[in-house]
């Protein structure tokens, strides 16, 4: 499935210094996930030892990715 990247998403990989391929390994074999009630999904792993969290929406076609951060 295709994976895009909302404006506000492609600012914070460059602020964070977060690579896109780890924004979609997470999507693809997050260690855990959570679905909001607004068909929001977050998905959690942990990459270089910090644990990243990525806010996305699944639609029929794509998944777009909303928001993106390390906790």
């Amino acid at each position: 499935m295709r994976i895009v990247f909302s404006k506000h998403a492609e600012t914070r990989l460059r602020e964070r210094g977060i690579k896109k391929e780890q924004v979609i390994e997470i999507i693809e074999f997050p260690e855990y996930t959570i679905k909001r009630s607004n068909n929001e999904i977050e998905a959690y792993k942990k990459i270089s030892g910090r644990m990243l969290k990525v806010v996305y929406i699944q639609k029929e076609k794509y998944i777009k990715v909303i928001t993106l951060y390390h906790l």
